[in-house]
């Protein structure tokens, strides 16, 4: 048997990647298992980032490194007729980025190497035995003792498997085509997209002269293995835009079906799902790859505060409370605008025109952008709460010279309280908290969890009340357990 570790995460995808540098970070041993024995550089599936994850991947220093890998897209375009302005958000990035995937899983495999992490490729999860202290993992090289296990390994998810889980759901489209490919013109927008009622187009860039193209087409309702040529490609993606921009040498195509599935749990007893692992659903909207990074970053800390002995009672459990309606919420959203996209003519058009109706509201425009782009997610706040609570903070000036969010990179609880009258004798900083002031003149003290959302708000509160709030989220490290055996 492999040396014990305090958790090991199957799946080096960018969830996995994400929380093994979170957990290696605070400390924590980690193990992270991958099948594919090389990372693939020239093949990716997400490119869209949204802000939220950017304001997430800014709270681990890398957000500004990816900024100059892609491209920004400051509206959203959907069948031509009707926009989603992401210039408004209120962030510091109220844009969408058009990056490949590969791009963001360097970013974060550099990040959990550095800290301590360590990456195993080329094992295979075969199967998992868990009892009252761990879990054995077993693998294709061998048993491997944790206290805890991630399954961040994709749709086909072994460890899921291995759980006995079930992954209700059901297929919402057939026959999608996928292809990377050249074009001898450029699109007039950063990302492309219509559907005509028969057929549907999309097209993005990856930055460096490769393009990512969906297509899909009434008429061409085929198994995922029937075989594909670029030129159906190409003609489902011309009908629908009108021009194939001049499309040639395609590195890969595939067809591909679309499920929407959600597992029940997303914690079994010592064994917690992320990712696609714990949620599949459509590509309309770009929300996977952004949906599964704030998995990890809602994990991650939780984590470390159980390992460490000072985590709250039902710390762990709140990972499935918070997350399971999120992903709820995005098989609901993406779902409906695949639908939308791939609806019979007449529908469509009758669709489209109360979507546009709706969209001149602003407050409707705004809202699906909120969504769309994860700011506007929040977490259930307990009864009689400061409305701030189980939301996102804003990132706020520090008069310090310094952001929350470069504060939040040390992985610690952050107090944001301003100087007023009964908050003098205010904590002060410890292992696991960081005490700083804003730079505006707000009343509302904040107590802001590792993830980045507030855990406790109140306007102008006594010290007593701070303590307290203090000493409920992040108390003192108890005892820490005795290493595991092999």
């Amino acid at each position: 048997m492999s040396a014990p570790t305090d958790v090991v995460i199957v799946g080096a995808g960018p969830t996995g990647l994400l929380l093994a540098g979170d957990l290696a970070a605070a400390g924590v041993s980690v193990t992270l298992l991958e099948r594919r024995p090389e990372h693939e550089d020239n093949l990716t599936r997400a490119f869209a980032v949204h802000a939220r994850t950017l304001e997430v991947l800014d709270a681990r220093g890398l957000a500004d490194e990816l900024l100059t890998r892609g491209a920004r897209v400051d509206q959203l375009r959907f069948l031509r007729r009707l926009r989603v302005r992401l210039s408004g958000l209120p962030t510091r990035y109220p844009f969408l980025l058009v990056t490949p995937q590969y791009e963001v899983e360097r970013l974060l495999e550099r990040r959990a190497v550095a800290s301590g992490a360590r990456i195993r490729r080329g094992v295979e999860v075969q199967g998992l035995r868990q009892d009252g202290e761990g879990v054995d993992v077993l693998t294709s090289d061998g048993p491997v003792r944790a206290r805890y296990v991630v399954g961040a390994d994709g749709v086909r998810s072994s460890v899921r498997r291995a759980l006995g889980s079930p992954f209700p759901g059901r297929t919402v489209a057939r026959s999608l085509m996928l292809a990377d490919v050249r074009l001898g013109e450029r699109p007039p927008e950063v990302i492309t997209a219509n559907a005509d009622g028969q057929t549907f187009g999309f097209v993005a860039p990856f930055g460096d002269g490769w393009y990512r193209v969906i297509a899909w087409s009434r008429a061409r309702q085929l198994p995922d293995d029937a075989p594909l040529e670029l030129e159906e490609v190409r003609q489902a993606f011309a009908h629908a835009l009108g021009t194939d921009y001049g499309m040639h040498d395609a590195r890969w195509v595939s067809r591909f079906h679309s499920d929407e599935r959600q597992v029940p749990q997303y914690r079994v007893g010592r064994v917690f799902l992320a990712g696609d692992a714990a949620h599949v659903h459509s590509p309309a909207g770009g929300q996977g790859m952004n949906t599964a990074l704030q998995d990890a970053a809602n994990l991650g800390w939780k984590l470390a505060a159980e390992l460490q002995g000072r985590a709250r009672p039902g710390l762990l459990d709140s990972y499935h409370d918070e997350r399971h309606p999120v992903g709820r919420l995005v098989l609901r959203t993406s779902g409906g605008m695949l639908r939308v996209v791939l609806s019979p003519r007449w529908r469509l058009t009758v669709l489209a025109t109360l979507a546009g109706v709706a969209f001149r509201i602003p407050a409707v425009g705004s809202r699906v952008a909120l969504t769309v782009s994860g700011i506007g997610i929040a977490y259930p706040r307990p009864r009689g709460a400061h409305p701030l609570v189980g939301r996102r903070a804003v990132d706020v000036d520090l008069t310090d010279g310094r952001r929350l969010a470069e504060v939040l990179r040390d992985g610690r609880f952050v107090l944001v309280a301003p100087t007023h009258e009964g908050v003098e004798d205010r904590p002060r900083d410890t292992a696991h908290l960081q005490v700083v002031e804003p730079a505006d003149d707000t009343l509302v003290t904040m107590l802001v969890r590792p993830d980045g959302y507030v855990a406790w708000a109140a306007e102008r509160p006594p010290a007593a009340d701070v303590r307290k709030a203090v000493a409920d989220w992040c108390p003192p490290a108890a005892v820490t357990a005795e290493p595991l055996s092999s």
